[in-house]
């Protein structure tokens, strides 16, 4: 069995709130996630759902700010935050740029020097982590759904997308669903992949909705007030992809709501509810 080290456990809505520091092989070096407890998980195997952060955010970030663990007591979920990327690599360049590196790993498998010996955060995501998980924690590995915020909602959505046998169910705030087409994407992805544009499309939601459909319907909730709306985001693009690909999406504007956890705070009730249904807790 792996080790992993409790760094801090609390009481929470009658589960418990933990966060835990392991050493991950493919990120090839100490990684840390945090966890929720369900007060169900005492006694019984619970449905899982993993939230991804976005770009500058830790596994602190959702698990302090979106409030989720009220309504996952009540509906029996177990809930897993990952950082977002390796840290302390000694890169040049892996700090000091909040849209590349540290912090902005992108849910990608990097195939370039030196970012493909720790940068390989979707197989951490896919792979490594829910297999730790499964050693440590209560959880059901055939009731698991994934959902994210910003570069986390790219990275939900493209693992969904192909890893559809591993989850029941997906969504995201603020997504960045085609990554190939706007300055976030087109910054980090060659830097990482190289310039292979086929490796690019592997990790861009509208590229792979288009020929890879999900067995379930998709939500994303959007701030029409979000400063990055028309520039990096762009859903509109996915909402054309989806209806190329014959993808149900359930794509939500919100006027006045922005890029903030004050949106995804909001919200996050309805995200929950939506994964409790296809996981069996509704």
């Amino acid at each position: 069995m792996t080790e992993i080290e409790t760094i801090s456990e609390q009481r929470c809505h009658d589960g418990v709130q933990g966060f835990y520091r392991h050493h991950s092989e493919l990120c090839g070096g100490p990684m840390r996630f945090a966890l929720y407890q369900p007060p169900q998980a005492a006694s019984e195997v619970c449905p899982v759902l993993y939230y991804l952060a976005g770009l500058t955010c830790t596994e602190e970030t959702a698990t302090i700010k979106a409030g989720a663990q009220r309504v996952a007591a009540e509906l029996g979920l177990i809930l897993v935050m990952p950082d977002t990327s390796p840290r302390g690599t000694g890169f040049e360049g892996a700090t000091g740029d909040w849209e590349f590196g540290e912090g902005a790993g992108f849910y990608v498998d990097a195939t370039q020097a030196p970012w493909a010996s720790r940068f390989r955060m979707h197989s951490y995501v896919v792979d490594e982590l829910p297999a730790l998980i499964a050693q440590h924690f209560p959880v059901d590995r055939e009731r698991t759904g994934i959902m994210g915020h910003s570069m986390g909602g790219h990275g939900a959505l493209t693992i969904a997308l192909r890893h559809p046998d591993r989850y029941r169910s997906v969504s995201a705030f603020a997504p960045i669903v085609a990554p190939t087409q706007v300055l976030w994407g087109q910054k980090a992805l060659p830097r990482y992949l190289g310039d292979d544009a086929a490796a690019w499309a592997e990790y861009d939601a509208c590229e792979l909705v288009r020929r890879r459909v999900f067995d379930g319907t998709i939500l994303i909730d959007q701030g029409e007030a979000d400063g990055f709306l028309s520039t990096q985001l762009k859903p509109e693009l996915f909402d054309q992809a989806c209806a190329e690909g014959g993808q149900s999406l359930l794509l939500r504007r919100h006027p006045g709501y922005d890029h903030s956890y004050y949106f995804i705070s909001t919200f996050i009730d309805d995200h929950l509810r939506h994964h409790a249904k296809a996981l069996g807790r509704l």
